[in-house]
Protein backbone atom coordinates (compact mmCIF):
# COMPACT_ATOMS: atom_id res chain seq x y z
CA UNK A 1 0.00 0.00 0.00
CA UNK A 2 1.36 3.38 -0.97
CA UNK A 3 1.38 6.01 1.73
CA UNK A 4 2.04 9.66 0.93
CA UNK A 5 5.30 11.17 2.14
CA UNK A 6 5.26 13.15 5.36
CA UNK A 7 6.88 16.50 5.99
CA UNK A 8 8.39 17.39 9.36
CA UNK A 9 7.52 20.59 11.18
CA UNK A 10 11.22 21.56 10.84
CA UNK A 11 10.93 21.46 7.04
CA UNK A 12 7.75 23.55 7.04
CA UNK A 13 9.36 26.04 9.46
CA UNK A 14 12.38 26.43 7.15
CA UNK A 15 10.08 27.10 4.20
CA UNK A 16 8.36 29.79 6.28
CA UNK A 17 11.75 31.32 7.17
CA UNK A 18 12.69 31.67 3.51
CA UNK A 19 9.23 33.04 2.67
CA UNK A 20 8.32 30.42 0.07
CA UNK A 21 4.54 30.86 0.37
CA UNK A 22 4.92 34.66 0.38
CA UNK A 23 6.40 34.30 -3.11
CA UNK A 24 3.67 31.87 -4.24
CA UNK A 25 6.22 29.03 -4.20
CA UNK A 26 6.20 25.50 -2.83
CA UNK A 27 9.02 23.07 -2.21
CA UNK A 28 8.97 20.58 -5.09
CA UNK A 29 10.35 17.10 -4.42
CA UNK A 30 10.81 15.02 -7.57
CA UNK A 31 12.58 11.79 -8.48
CA UNK A 32 14.45 11.56 -11.77
CA UNK A 33 16.60 8.93 -13.42
CA UNK A 34 20.33 9.50 -13.07
CA UNK A 35 22.80 10.14 -10.32
CA UNK A 36 25.42 7.67 -9.19
CA UNK A 37 22.89 5.13 -7.87
CA UNK A 38 20.19 5.14 -10.58
CA UNK A 39 17.74 7.75 -9.27
CA UNK A 40 18.21 11.21 -7.85
CA UNK A 41 16.11 13.71 -5.94
CA UNK A 42 15.41 17.11 -7.42
CA UNK A 43 14.53 19.65 -4.74
CA UNK A 44 13.57 23.18 -5.75
CA UNK A 45 11.12 25.98 -5.15
CA UNK A 46 8.42 25.86 -7.83
CA UNK A 47 4.79 26.65 -8.59
CA UNK A 48 2.30 23.90 -7.67
CA UNK A 49 0.82 22.16 -10.71
CA UNK A 50 -2.65 20.72 -11.22
CA UNK A 51 -1.74 17.03 -10.77
CA UNK A 52 0.64 17.51 -7.80
CA UNK A 53 0.09 16.01 -4.38
CA UNK A 54 0.14 19.03 -2.05
CA UNK A 55 1.28 18.60 1.55
CA UNK A 56 0.56 21.63 3.72
CA UNK A 57 1.72 22.84 7.12
CA UNK A 58 2.49 26.16 8.82
CA UNK A 59 1.03 27.97 5.82
CA UNK A 60 3.62 26.34 3.54
CA UNK A 61 3.36 23.74 0.77
CA UNK A 62 5.46 20.80 -0.37
CA UNK A 63 4.47 19.31 -3.72
CA UNK A 64 5.20 15.95 -5.35
CA UNK A 65 4.33 15.13 -8.97
CA UNK A 66 2.33 11.99 -9.79
CA UNK A 67 5.29 10.21 -11.44
CA UNK A 68 7.57 10.71 -8.41
CA UNK A 69 4.94 9.79 -5.83
CA UNK A 70 5.41 5.96 -5.92
CA UNK A 71 9.17 6.42 -5.35
CA UNK A 72 8.44 8.56 -2.28
CA UNK A 73 5.77 6.38 -0.66
CA UNK A 74 6.08 6.64 3.14
CA UNK A 75 9.22 8.84 2.89
CA UNK A 76 9.93 11.67 5.32
CA UNK A 77 10.95 15.11 4.09
CA UNK A 78 12.98 16.98 6.69
CA UNK A 79 15.37 19.90 7.06
CA UNK A 80 18.82 19.27 8.51
CA UNK A 81 21.39 21.72 9.82
CA UNK A 82 24.89 20.31 10.26
CA UNK A 83 28.40 21.70 10.43
CA UNK A 84 28.84 21.09 6.69
CA UNK A 85 25.67 22.98 5.81
CA UNK A 86 21.90 23.03 5.89
CA UNK A 87 19.60 21.29 3.42
CA UNK A 88 16.31 19.53 2.89
CA UNK A 89 16.76 15.77 3.27
CA UNK A 90 14.62 12.77 2.38
CA UNK A 91 14.49 9.62 4.49
CA UNK A 92 13.18 7.07 2.00
CA UNK A 93 12.32 3.54 3.22
CA UNK A 94 12.01 2.42 -0.45
CA UNK A 95 15.68 3.10 -1.23
CA UNK A 96 17.81 -0.04 -1.10
CA UNK A 97 21.04 1.97 -1.16
CA UNK A 98 22.09 5.59 -1.40
CA UNK A 99 25.14 7.55 -2.38
CA UNK A 100 27.27 9.63 -0.04
CA UNK A 101 25.96 12.79 -1.72
CA UNK A 102 22.52 12.21 -0.17
CA UNK A 103 20.60 12.95 -3.38
CA UNK A 104 21.15 9.69 -5.28
CA UNK A 105 19.61 6.31 -4.47
CA UNK A 106 18.60 2.94 -5.90
CA UNK A 107 15.50 0.81 -5.44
Amino acid sequence: MQLPPTVTSRAFERLAEIGAADQGQALRIAVEGGGCSGFQYEIALDQPKEDDLILEGSGQKVVVDAISLPFLSNATIDFSEELIGARFVIENPNATSSCGCGTSFSM
